[in-house]
């Protein structure tokens, strides 16, 4: 049966931080299926690190592993967490950090048991380096999960209250109005809010900028190229683009801005 372990970062590829964690999960399991998320989440962005795992792990087959490091915190007193989860069909793990990395995916799913990273045996060295925890904990730890070792055995089990989680942005609802925020900045520079999709569904709906009005469209193309429009993405949030374009650049907004949107403008 076909093993997967999944590897996000904010490495980047211009350093040998990802090839050696990938060596250290050869080095234990050399046939698991490894595939990279992303290793260019902005340094230190925890947010947007848990928006790609919550935008992704359920296109993974059951059992699969995703070790996630985004981890500012490397070699202070934070924990090392392996978390089992479940939703509806799909059960997983995850390994990383405990810093409110995996924030987005346990909001949609049921903590199964989470354990502390204590035991040193399933670790690359009992000598881990105090700066790469990636290389030394994590990724061992993660391709001893896929390779069918039990998450018992990997320390202590942990209240699933404890771990910690990222304050997710507000959401409010209004007369007509539901006001958000920029959850999320891809690489194309759209903005995506932290607007669901059921809430506008089947309804006419329009985003209000500074007086501005955008109205909401099927794709990108629903605008002129270079003009903005207002859509629900693939992940299904709402989400603000220009037409071949940057709607960062054009707006300039950030993570956390506010956003109104407007039903039946």
């Amino acid at each position: 049966m076909a093993r997967f372990l999944t590897l996000l970062s904010d490495f980047g590829s211009k350093d040998a931080y990802v090839g050696a964690m990938k060596g250290a999960i050869a080095m234990i399991s050399p046939d698991l299926n490894v595939i990279d998320l992303t290793h260019d989440i902005l340094p230190q962005n925890i947010a947007a690190a848990s928006y790609n795992l919550r935008s992704t792990y359920a296109y993974f087959p059951s059992g699969t592993v995703h070790v996630a490091v985004v981890d500012p915190g490397v070699g202070s007193d934070r924990r090392g967490v392996a978390i089992a989860f479940h939703n509806h069909a799909i059960e997983g793990f995850l390994v990383g950090p405990d810093n409110g990395i995996f924030t987005g995916i346990l909001a949609e799913t049921e903590i199964i048991v989470a354990m502390e990273l204590t035991n040193q045996d399933y670790w690359r060295s009992p000598q881990a380096s105090n700066t790469f925890h990636g290389r030394d904990i994590f990724a061992p730890v993660g391709a001893h999960l896929a390779s069918g070792l039990s998450i018992g055995s990997l320390g202590k089990e942990v209240n699933p209250a404890s771990l910690v989680k990222l304050k997710l942005p507000d959401l409010w609802q209004e007369d007509g109005k539901i006001t958000g925020c920029i959850q999320y900045i891809d690489g194309f520079g759209n903005l995506i809010t932290n607007i669901p999709a059921k809430l506008i569904d089947g309804q006419d709906w329009a985003v209000i900028l500074g007086g501005q009005e955008i109205k909401g469209g099927h794709t990108y193309a629903s605008a002129k190229m270079g003009e903005l429009v207002a859509l629900v993405g693939s992940n299904g949030w709402v989400e603000l683009a220009v037409n071949c374009g940057s709607a960062r650049s054009r707006l300039r907004l950030d993570y956390g801005d506010p956003i109104q949107l407007v039903i039946d403008p």
